[in-house]
């Protein structure tokens, strides 16, 4: 392979390659199921999933698992407030999920593990990292992970332990340093006797960053290829699912990939703000193909910008784009579906290719689809006289 990425961890663009040849795991945290998809949501799933469809493009297999986070803080504070199980709230949201995915023609997984159905594989790990020696026993429900006792906590994002944000609010006084995190934790007063597992440090629930370490590894192993997320998720998540990992003695991800966030009119989604903007509602001014193009034709270490005026802008690149294809097949007949689905690498355009090769560098890749779509459109004026062009 000729792919290069830009690794997280490294800080610096890698070759890319794979632990097997010819077959890529990738593991992409996916949605804590707390209420319905915005369009900052989907960014994550859309970046990656042209980087599947991209890697199998080459030829490679790929093995994506994405999970579903179905019980946290949030999922039980906010079923609390409105009155309903929590397992039916997540339940809720997981469905509105996968529909925002379907709507804009996101792949599946392979895998989708919720982490409710993984209790006895992070029961494992916990006991694992507890007889390694980087965890510990607080009161009963609670097991706290140990960072000054892993050497090189912090790797991932390159901070020093005394630089380091508190992870975790409460101040709970059974940890020994308020930097340590919760591997499994002691339900709550009020919290539903269901939201809680049977473990041999007492009944509780996982940690958050507990999931995403066991579930990783239980599908794809102890080391595999990309683990890709969002950004703000470098710290504290992937830096404690890493830590977790290392010190259970797996080697986790061989390579990092996080994509930037979505902003509205130049601000950060907040609901502080009144700025969340759900998938239905824009899908409800425009079709599911321009948001699609307008989200996913930035490259994804950079922001996104969403505005009326972006989303007009993508519109009007897709009409032109769409007009071409319907003109070709006017002219020269429909491709079957089945031989464009075999096209190669060896059969596009190089400049595309050399531009997808480099880091998913989609910015350039639909510079090359342009000039080809000019190129396109002298060719049809010369085959079917003058008419209308639409230009790129």
């Amino acid at each position: 392979m000729s792919f290069k990425i830009y690794d997280s961890s490294a800080r610096a663009v890698r070759d890319f390659v794979p632990l097997e040849p010819g077959k890529v795991s990738v593991y992409l945290c996916g949605a804590t199921v707390q209420g319905s998809p915005h369009i900052g949501h989907i960014r994550s799933a859309l970046a990656f999933d042209v980087l599947v469809r991209w890697l199998r493009r080459c030829g490679n297999e790929v093995r994506l698992v994405r999970n579903v986070t179905d019980i946290d803080d949030k999922i039980l504070d906010k079923s609390a407030q409105a009155g309903a199980p929590w397992w039916a709230w997540a339940y809720r949201f997981e469905k509105e999920f996968s529909a925002a995915y379907r709507t804009l023609g996101i792949l599946d997984p392979t895998y989708e593990p919720r982490a409710t159905g993984h209790i006895p594989q992070m029961i494992t790990l916990i006991q694992e990292i507890i007889d390694a020696g980087h965890a510990y026993v607080g009161k009963p429900g609670n097991v706290y992970f140990d960072v000054a006792s892993l050497p090189d906590y912090g790797s991932l994002t390159r901070q020093k332990l005394e630089n380091m944000v508190v992870d975790e609010e409460g101040g709970e006084a059974d940890k020994r340093d308020p930097h340590d995190f919760a591997l499994w934790k002691a339900p709550k007063p009020g919290e539903p006797e269901s939201a809680a597992w049977d473990t041999p440090w007492g009944r509780g629930r996982p940690g958050w960053h507990l999931e995403c370490t066991a579930m990783s590894t239980h599908y794809l192993g102890k080391e595999f290829d990309i683990h890709g997320g969002g950004i703000d998720l470098r710290f504290p998540h992937h830096e404690n699912e890493q830590a977790q990992a290392h010190a259970a003695g797996r080697n986790f991800a061989r390579y990092w990939m996080h994509n930037a966030w979505v902003t509205v009119n130049g601000e950060k989604i907040s609901k502080s703000l009144g700025n969340v903007i759900s998938l239905e509602d824009v899908t409800a001014q425009v079709s599911p193909a321009v948001v699609r193009f307008a989200l996913g034709t930035v490259h994804y270490r950079s922001t996104v910008d969403y505005s009326p005026q972006s989303l007009a802008e993508a519109g009007t690149v897709w009409e032109r784009l769409a007009g071409f294809v319907e003109r070709s097949v006017a002219a020269t007949e429909e491709v079957p579906a089945e031989e464009i689905a075999a096209v190669g690498p060896a059969d596009l355009p190089e400049a595309f290719v050399r531009a997808l090769d480099d880091d998913l560098n989609v910015s350039s890749g639909l510079a090359a689809i342009h000039e080809e779509v000019r190129r396109g459109n002298a060719a049809l004026a010369e085959r079917i006289g003058p008419g209308p062009v639409f230009r790129s």
